[in-house]
């Protein structure tokens, strides 16, 4: 089994940002996207990471846009501050993914996907909160730290999805006494986020419920959106699919609804 300090080595290898992050960040938590666009533009990096970001069919823009402030202008200050997490996560991303058939690109995409349609998914829930829409980029970052974890156990984890029939999820529990939302709850405390994210996080896991109904509903709309990510065919071709063990009954009050979002463009 994998040591609990071995899982907090990885974990504790998700960023402290260096400074020009940590200041930006501070800035878009305080709502001020001038003084925020003013220190990212120290970080050539994000610029361009920004500027590919803004720049995807998905926004719809007809001219390029490449100025930091018009970007994080167009983004408003709950999306920016969920880019910059991204871009935090993009730098850790692995060059060569040992268990999962990732790279940059396809983990990229990962990303905008789940970011894009949890966006659409509190839209429709009427909820404006910059930490909950940022809450979605914490699964990214726990599939990064469980790769690690599972790199290092890669016979292990091989023998057991070939002999017995379970998901990732459970291997990862019995190899390290946590699971993916167990990590991402840890990645919340090390970013310090608001205290109800890790509270989201673990009910949309679809068996470890909140007793707040409010945190229960946002954690049932995760848990469909993962598992509707992940059953697109590139990631099942990255054998991410097999990290959630789908919870009909769990979201069956919200199944339709969102089913019927989804299929708006």
């Amino acid at each position: 089994m994998i040591t609990k300090e071995k899982i907090d080595y990885y974990i504790e290898k998700i960023p402290p940002a260096p400074k020009a992050l940590k200041e930006t960040l501070m800035h878009l938590n305080s709502g001020d996207l001038v003084k925020a666009a003013t220190v990212a533009k120290e970080d050539r990096a994000l610029n361009n990471y920004l500027k590919v970001l803004v720049n995807k069919p998905i926004y719809g823009f007809k001219n390029e846009v490449s100025e930091v402030s018009q970007i994080f202008g167009i983004l408003g200050v709950s999306r920016s501050q969920q880019a910059v997490y991204n871009y935090m996560l993009s730098l850790l991303s692995p060059s060569k993914w040992v268990l999962f058939k990732l790279n940059r690109v396809v983990f990229y995409n990962l990303q905008a996907d789940l970011s894009m349609n949890w966006k659409k998914i509190l839209e429709y829930l009427s909820i404006e909160d910059k930490d909950i829409l940022s809450a979605i980029s914490l699964l990214p970052a726990s599939i990064i730290v469980s790769e690690a974890l599972f790199a290092e156990k890669k016979k292990d984890v091989t023998l057991l999805r070939t002999v017995h029939n379970i998901d990732l999820n459970t291997i990862l529990k019995r190899l390290c006494g946590v699971d993916l939302f167990d990590i991402s709850q840890s990645i919340a405390q090390k970013w310090e986020m608001a205290e109800n994210i890790s509270s989201i996080i673990q009910a949309s896991s679809g068996v470890k419920p909140a007793n707040d109904a409010e945190i229960n509903k946002l954690g049932k709309w995760m848990h469909l959106l993962l598992f509707y990510t992940l059953s697109q065919p590139r990631y099942i071709e990255a054998e991410l699919n097999d990290f959630i063990d789908f919870q009909i009954e769990y979201v069956g009050d919200i199944y339709e609804d969102f089913s019927k979002l989804m299929e708006i463009s």
